[in-house]
C-alpha cells in the first residue's frame, strides 16, 4: 500500500492542546462494522459485558525534555551554545540515546550543563542520535531529572505551546508506575476514579502490561511504499500472571480490548499462533498494517491518529482502511478533537455491537 492511502485532511482547530477535563468526560466514538454511536469516556462500560478485560500499558512518562548549555574554550574566549535534549532511552553501558538539538554543536567528549545538579558528556553518537552519559546514576538521577526535566510533548502541541507544570499530571495516566517511556499512552489519559468504578461495577476486569513508548512513535514515514518502513524497537514486558489473566478471559469467552496502540502491539507481539499469550519481555519493532491477522485483540480503545502515520496504519488493519476513512470523516465532521490530548475511540471490528443506547 502506498502512503497516500493513509491521508486525510483535519482542520488545525481540532488538534487538542490540552486535555477534557474531568478525563472521563471526554468525548467517545464507538465504531462497529456497520454503526457509529457518539458517546463519551465514563459510558464505556455500556459498550462491554461483564467479563471483557481491557489491557492498559503502566509505562510512566519520564520529564525526557531538557535544555542546558555546551560552553567550550577557544582562542578568542569562552563560547556558549544552547543544548536541547530529549532523552530516547537507557543503553547497557549506562549511557542514555538521545536528540540534541543543534546536534553539531556538541563535540564528543563534551559536557552539557542542565541545572546545577545535572549535566552529561557527549559519549559518542549513532544514526541521528548522540550518547550521553550522566554525572548521576539511580535515584539522585531520577531526582535530578525530575527536577530539571520537561514532560516530551508531541511535536504538533509543542508547536503550539511548551509543555508546563500542568503537563507533568495531564500527560500521565492515573496508574503510572514503570518509569521508562518519552511519550504517554494517550487512551488511557481518558480513565479516571470516577471511570474505574463504573468499570468494576459492570464486571469489567483490568490487566497492566508495560510497554515503553519511544519517540519514534513521534517519527513521520518517509517512504512511500509503507512496507519499506522500519519501526523503532520499544521495550516491554508480560508477566505470567498478567498473561494468566488474559488467557483466562479468553477461555471464558470475554473479549480483550487492549487500551491504546502501546498495549495492543505488546500482546499481539507476545501472542501465539492461536491467540495465546505469553510471559514476554523485550523490544519489539511489530509493524500493523492492511492484511495483518490480529491473534489476540478483539476490539481497541484509542484516540484518533495523525495522518500518514504508523498508527493510522494500525486502525486501517483492524477495521479495514474503507470503515476507518467513514469513522475518520465522522469524527471530523462532529468536531472530536484529535491526537494526543484529544478525543477517544472505540473499534469493534466484529459482530458486538453496543449493549443499550446512551445519550448524545
Amino acid at each position: 500500500m502506498r502512503l497516500s492511502d493513509f491521508d486525510f485532511d483535519l482542520p488545525e482547530a481540532l488538534i487538542a492542546t490540552r486535555p477534557a477535563r474531568p478525563r472521563s468526560s471526554s468525548r467517545l466514538l464507538v465504531a462497529t462494522p456497520d454503526t457509529l454511536t457518539d458517546a463519551h469516556s465514563i459510558d464505556l462500560p455500556a459498550f462491554l459485558r461483564a467479563g471483557d478485560r481491557l489491557v492498559l500499558n503502566d509505562t510512566r512518562v519520564i520529564p525526557a525534555r531538557l535544555s542546558g548549555l555546551r560552553r567550550r574554550a577557544g582562542a578568542e574566549g569562552e563560547t556558549e551554545a544552547r543544548i536541547e535534549a530529549t532523552l530516547l532511552e537507557p543503553r547497557a553501558d549506562g549511557t542514555w540515546s538521545a536528540l540534541l538539538k543543534p546536534l553539531k554543536k556538541v563535540r564528543d567528549g563534551e559536557a552539557v550543563v542542565f541545572s546545577d545538579a545535572l549535566s552529561a558528556t557527549v559519549d559518542g553518537r549513532g544514526d541521528g542520535v548522540a550518547y550521553l552519559r550522566f554525572n548521576l546514576t539511580g535515584d539522585d538521577f531520577d531526582a535530578a531529572l525530575a527536577e530539571a526535566g520537561a514532560m516530551p510533548l508531541p511535536p504538533y502541541i509543542e508547536g503550539k505551546r511548551k509543555a508546563d507544570a500542568q503537563d507533568r499530571e495531564d500527560y500521565q495516566t492515573i496508574w503510572a508506575r514503570e518509569q521508562g517511556a518519552v511519550a504517554a499512552p494517550t487512551a488511557s489519559l481518558h480513565f479516571d476514579e470516577a471511570l474505574i468504578k463504573a468499570l468494576d461495577a459492570a464486571g469489567i476486569g483490568r490487566t497492566f502490561v508495560t510497554l515503553h513508548v519511544g519517540a519514534g512513535t513521534f517519527l513521520p514515514v518517509k517512504v512511500d511504499d509503507v512496507s519499506q518502513h522500519r519501526m523503532h524497537a520499544e521495550r516491554g514486558r508480560i508477566s505470567a500472571e498478567d498473561a494468566a489473566e488474559i488467557n483466562a478471559t479468553r477461555a471464558a469467552g470475554g473479549l480483550i480490548i487492549p487500551v491504546g496502540t502501546t498495549a495492543m502491539r505488546l500482546i499481539e507481539s507476545a501472542a501465539a499462533e492461536d491467540g495465546t499469550l505469553m510471559a514476554w519481555e523485550g523490544a519489539t519493532d511489530i509493524f500493523i498494517t492492511p492484511g495483518y491477522r490480529f491473534r489476540i485483540s478483539d476490539a481497541l480503545m484509542t484516540n484518533f491518529h495523525l495522518p500518514k502515520s504508523t498508527l493510522m496504519m494500525l486502525v486501517s488493519a483492524f477495521m479495514g482502511v474503507g470503515r476507518i476513512r467513514e469513522i475518520y470523516a465522522h469524527a471530523i465532521s462532529s468536531r472530536y478533537r484529535f491526537f494526543s490530548y484529544g478525543d477517544a475511540s472505540l473499534l469493534l471490528p466484529h459482530d458486538a455491537k453496543p449493549t443499550e443506547s446512551v445519550a448524545q
